[in-house]
Protein backbone atom coordinates (compact mmCIF):
# COMPACT_ATOMS: atom_id res chain seq x y z
CA UNK A 1 0.00 0.00 0.00
CA UNK A 2 1.55 3.28 -1.14
CA UNK A 3 1.67 6.07 1.43
CA UNK A 4 0.65 9.68 0.82
CA UNK A 5 -1.82 8.72 -1.86
CA UNK A 6 -5.59 9.08 -2.30
CA UNK A 7 -7.05 6.01 -4.00
CA UNK A 8 -9.90 6.58 -6.44
CA UNK A 9 -12.12 3.73 -5.26
CA UNK A 10 -14.60 2.56 -2.65
CA UNK A 11 -12.97 2.36 0.77
CA UNK A 12 -13.88 -1.34 1.13
CA UNK A 13 -11.69 -2.04 -1.91
CA UNK A 14 -8.79 -0.17 -0.31
CA UNK A 15 -9.31 -1.89 3.01
CA UNK A 16 -9.18 -5.35 1.41
CA UNK A 17 -5.54 -4.68 0.50
CA UNK A 18 -4.54 -3.36 3.92
CA UNK A 19 -2.77 -5.61 6.39
CA UNK A 20 -3.86 -5.96 10.00
CA UNK A 21 -2.55 -3.16 12.25
CA UNK A 22 -1.06 -1.26 9.31
CA UNK A 23 -2.63 2.11 10.25
CA UNK A 24 -1.92 4.12 13.39
CA UNK A 25 -4.99 6.37 13.37
CA UNK A 26 -8.12 6.47 11.22
CA UNK A 27 -10.00 9.78 11.06
CA UNK A 28 -13.11 10.04 8.97
CA UNK A 29 -16.57 11.50 8.56
CA UNK A 30 -18.76 9.28 6.36
CA UNK A 31 -21.83 10.54 4.51
CA UNK A 32 -24.66 11.14 6.98
CA UNK A 33 -27.52 9.95 4.73
CA UNK A 34 -29.09 13.40 4.93
CA UNK A 35 -31.55 12.80 2.09
CA UNK A 36 -33.38 9.94 3.75
CA UNK A 37 -36.53 11.21 5.44
CA UNK A 38 -39.63 9.93 7.24
CA UNK A 39 -43.11 10.23 5.71
CA UNK A 40 -46.12 8.55 7.29
CA UNK A 41 -43.85 6.48 9.49
CA UNK A 42 -41.71 5.13 6.63
CA UNK A 43 -38.29 6.01 5.23
CA UNK A 44 -38.42 7.83 1.89
CA UNK A 45 -35.66 9.41 -0.24
CA UNK A 46 -35.75 13.09 -1.00
CA UNK A 47 -33.66 15.64 -2.85
CA UNK A 48 -34.89 15.67 -6.42
CA UNK A 49 -34.01 18.88 -8.26
CA UNK A 50 -35.76 20.36 -11.32
CA UNK A 51 -33.78 18.18 -13.72
CA UNK A 52 -35.00 15.07 -11.89
CA UNK A 53 -31.53 14.22 -10.56
CA UNK A 54 -30.67 13.97 -6.92
CA UNK A 55 -29.42 17.16 -5.28
CA UNK A 56 -27.15 16.44 -2.30
CA UNK A 57 -24.65 18.19 -0.10
CA UNK A 58 -22.02 16.77 -2.47
CA UNK A 59 -23.56 18.51 -5.48
CA UNK A 60 -26.15 17.38 -8.01
CA UNK A 61 -25.40 13.88 -9.20
CA UNK A 62 -27.08 11.21 -11.26
CA UNK A 63 -25.25 8.30 -9.64
CA UNK A 64 -27.68 7.07 -6.96
CA UNK A 65 -24.79 5.84 -4.82
CA UNK A 66 -23.77 9.46 -4.21
CA UNK A 67 -27.31 10.48 -3.40
CA UNK A 68 -26.95 10.37 0.40
CA UNK A 69 -30.32 8.66 0.73
CA UNK A 70 -29.42 4.97 1.07
CA UNK A 71 -32.14 2.74 2.58
CA UNK A 72 -31.48 2.46 6.30
CA UNK A 73 -30.76 -1.28 6.26
CA UNK A 74 -28.21 -0.90 3.44
CA UNK A 75 -26.68 2.14 5.16
CA UNK A 76 -26.24 0.12 8.34
CA UNK A 77 -24.85 -2.90 6.47
CA UNK A 78 -22.27 -0.79 4.64
CA UNK A 79 -21.05 1.14 7.67
CA UNK A 80 -20.88 -2.02 9.77
CA UNK A 81 -18.57 -3.56 7.16
CA UNK A 82 -16.44 -0.42 7.06
CA UNK A 83 -16.12 -0.18 10.84
CA UNK A 84 -15.22 -3.85 11.16
CA UNK A 85 -12.42 -3.39 8.62
CA UNK A 86 -11.21 -0.14 10.18
CA UNK A 87 -10.89 -1.76 13.59
CA UNK A 88 -8.94 -4.59 11.95
CA UNK A 89 -6.36 -2.35 10.29
CA UNK A 90 -6.14 0.61 12.70
CA UNK A 91 -4.98 1.10 16.28
CA UNK A 92 -7.36 4.02 16.84
CA UNK A 93 -10.47 4.99 14.89
CA UNK A 94 -12.16 8.41 15.12
CA UNK A 95 -15.53 8.01 13.39
CA UNK A 96 -17.40 11.31 13.17
CA UNK A 97 -21.12 11.24 12.49
CA UNK A 98 -24.09 13.54 12.95
CA UNK A 99 -27.35 12.20 14.35
CA UNK A 100 -29.87 12.76 11.56
CA UNK A 101 -33.00 10.92 10.45
CA UNK A 102 -31.11 8.91 7.83
CA UNK A 103 -28.41 7.69 10.23
CA UNK A 104 -29.98 7.61 13.70
CA UNK A 105 -31.20 4.01 13.88
CA UNK A 106 -28.04 2.71 12.25
CA UNK A 107 -25.85 4.69 14.66
CA UNK A 108 -27.57 3.23 17.71
CA UNK A 109 -27.14 -0.29 16.28
CA UNK A 110 -23.45 0.24 15.55
CA UNK A 111 -22.79 1.54 19.06
CA UNK A 112 -24.34 -1.66 20.39
CA UNK A 113 -22.62 -4.03 17.97
CA UNK A 114 -19.18 -2.51 18.47
CA UNK A 115 -19.63 -1.72 22.15
CA UNK A 116 -16.64 -3.85 23.18
CA UNK A 117 -14.38 -1.82 20.87
CA UNK A 118 -15.87 1.61 21.65
CA UNK A 119 -13.48 3.57 23.83
CA UNK A 120 -15.03 7.03 24.02
CA UNK A 121 -17.59 9.37 22.53
CA UNK A 122 -16.37 12.93 21.98
CA UNK A 123 -18.89 15.70 21.42
CA UNK A 124 -18.00 18.14 18.67
CA UNK A 125 -19.75 21.44 19.48
CA UNK A 126 -19.91 23.38 16.21
CA UNK A 127 -20.69 26.69 17.86
CA UNK A 128 -24.18 27.19 16.50
CA UNK A 129 -27.09 25.06 15.37
CA UNK A 130 -28.98 25.10 12.12
CA UNK A 131 -32.70 25.68 12.81
CA UNK A 132 -34.75 22.49 12.58
CA UNK A 133 -36.98 22.20 9.51
CA UNK A 134 -39.97 20.74 11.36
CA UNK A 135 -41.83 21.63 14.52
CA UNK A 136 -40.95 19.54 17.56
CA UNK A 137 -37.39 18.81 16.40
CA UNK A 138 -34.37 19.73 18.52
CA UNK A 139 -31.81 21.93 16.73
CA UNK A 140 -28.58 20.02 16.13
CA UNK A 141 -25.44 21.88 17.21
CA UNK A 142 -23.24 18.88 17.86
CA UNK A 143 -21.78 15.87 16.11
CA UNK A 144 -20.46 12.68 17.68
CA UNK A 145 -16.94 11.32 17.30
CA UNK A 146 -16.94 7.62 18.14
CA UNK A 147 -13.48 6.51 19.25
CA UNK A 148 -12.56 2.83 18.83
CA UNK A 149 -9.37 1.56 20.46
CA UNK A 150 -7.83 -1.82 19.63
CA UNK A 151 -5.28 -1.73 22.46
CA UNK A 152 -7.31 -1.20 25.64
CA UNK A 153 -10.98 -0.50 24.90
CA UNK A 154 -12.28 -1.75 28.24
CA UNK A 155 -10.64 1.16 30.08
CA UNK A 156 -10.68 4.93 29.57
CA UNK A 157 -6.91 5.27 29.42
CA UNK A 158 -5.17 5.62 26.06
CA UNK A 159 -2.04 3.61 26.81
CA UNK A 160 -0.37 3.67 23.40
CA UNK A 161 -1.61 6.80 21.68
CA UNK A 162 -2.48 9.32 24.37
CA UNK A 163 -0.17 12.32 23.89
CA UNK A 164 -1.85 14.73 26.32
CA UNK A 165 -1.08 15.49 29.97
CA UNK A 166 -3.49 14.43 32.70
CA UNK A 167 -6.43 16.80 33.05
CA UNK A 168 -5.76 18.76 29.84
CA UNK A 169 -8.17 17.25 27.30
CA UNK A 170 -11.95 17.43 27.65
CA UNK A 171 -14.62 15.35 25.92
CA UNK A 172 -16.45 18.35 24.44
CA UNK A 173 -14.56 20.12 21.65
CA UNK A 174 -15.79 23.57 20.66
CA UNK A 175 -14.63 23.99 17.07
CA UNK A 176 -16.41 26.10 14.47
CA UNK A 177 -17.27 24.71 11.09
CA UNK A 178 -15.32 25.69 7.98
CA UNK A 179 -16.66 26.85 4.65
CA UNK A 180 -17.07 24.16 2.01
CA UNK A 181 -14.49 23.36 -0.64
CA UNK A 182 -15.00 22.39 -4.25
CA UNK A 183 -18.76 22.07 -3.97
CA UNK A 184 -18.59 19.96 -0.80
CA UNK A 185 -20.69 21.64 1.87
CA UNK A 186 -19.64 19.58 4.90
CA UNK A 187 -15.86 19.43 5.19
CA UNK A 188 -13.83 18.62 8.29
CA UNK A 189 -12.41 21.71 10.04
CA UNK A 190 -8.62 21.68 9.96
CA UNK A 191 -8.66 22.47 13.66
CA UNK A 192 -10.54 19.26 14.42
CA UNK A 193 -8.08 17.03 12.55
CA UNK A 194 -5.17 18.87 14.12
CA UNK A 195 -6.55 18.32 17.62
CA UNK A 196 -6.81 14.59 17.03
CA UNK A 197 -3.36 14.23 15.50
CA UNK A 198 -1.56 16.36 18.08
CA UNK A 199 -3.12 14.43 20.97
CA UNK A 200 -3.24 10.90 19.56
CA UNK A 201 -0.40 10.41 17.06
CA UNK A 202 3.31 10.89 16.42
CA UNK A 203 5.32 12.17 13.49
CA UNK A 204 5.72 9.47 10.87
CA UNK A 205 2.46 7.72 11.81
CA UNK A 206 0.14 6.42 9.09
CA UNK A 207 -3.24 8.21 9.03
CA UNK A 208 -6.14 6.82 7.00
CA UNK A 209 -9.37 8.47 5.87
CA UNK A 210 -11.75 6.10 4.04
CA UNK A 211 -14.05 8.99 3.03
CA UNK A 212 -11.38 11.52 2.11
CA UNK A 213 -13.65 14.04 0.38
CA UNK A 214 -11.78 17.28 -0.29
CA UNK A 215 -8.69 16.13 1.58
CA UNK A 216 -8.60 17.85 4.97
CA UNK A 217 -7.22 14.75 6.71
CA UNK A 218 -4.47 14.47 4.11
CA UNK A 219 -3.66 18.20 4.28
CA UNK A 220 -3.32 18.28 8.05
CA UNK A 221 -1.39 14.98 8.12
CA UNK A 222 1.11 16.27 5.58
CA UNK A 223 1.66 19.53 7.44
CA UNK A 224 2.13 17.69 10.75
CA UNK A 225 4.67 15.27 9.23
CA UNK A 226 2.36 12.27 9.26
CA UNK A 227 1.81 9.91 6.34
CA UNK A 228 -1.68 9.63 4.90
CA UNK A 229 -3.72 7.17 2.89
CA UNK A 230 -7.14 8.06 1.55
CA UNK A 231 -10.03 6.52 -0.33
CA UNK A 232 -12.46 8.62 -2.34
CA UNK A 233 -14.97 7.64 -5.02
CA UNK A 234 -15.34 11.10 -6.53
CA UNK A 235 -12.67 12.00 -9.07
CA UNK A 236 -13.66 15.66 -8.69
CA UNK A 237 -12.97 15.67 -4.94
CA UNK A 238 -9.65 13.90 -5.42
CA UNK A 239 -8.60 16.75 -7.72
CA UNK A 240 -9.75 19.30 -5.11
CA UNK A 241 -7.82 17.42 -2.41
CA UNK A 242 -4.64 17.22 -4.45
CA UNK A 243 -4.79 20.96 -5.15
CA UNK A 244 -5.28 21.67 -1.43
CA UNK A 245 -2.19 19.63 -0.50
CA UNK A 246 -0.05 22.51 -1.73
CA UNK A 247 -1.70 24.99 0.63
CA UNK A 248 -0.14 26.09 3.94
CA UNK A 249 -1.82 25.11 7.19
CA UNK A 250 -2.17 27.00 10.45
CA UNK A 251 -1.43 24.53 13.24
CA UNK A 252 -3.94 24.54 16.10
CA UNK A 253 -2.86 23.19 19.49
Amino acid sequence: MDLNKIYHEDCLDTLKRMEDDSVDVTITSPPYNLNLRIANGKYVPRGMDKSNTLATKYGTVEDHEFADNIPIDKYNEFHTKVLRELIRVSSLVFYNIQVVTGSKRSLWKMIGEFGDDLKDIIIWDKGRAEPAILEGVINRQSELILVFDKDYPIARQYRKKGRFARGTLNDIWQINRERGKGGHGAIFPQELITKILVNFSDEGDVIYDPFMGTGTTALVSKNLNRNYIGSERSEHYIKVAEDRLFQPLEIFK
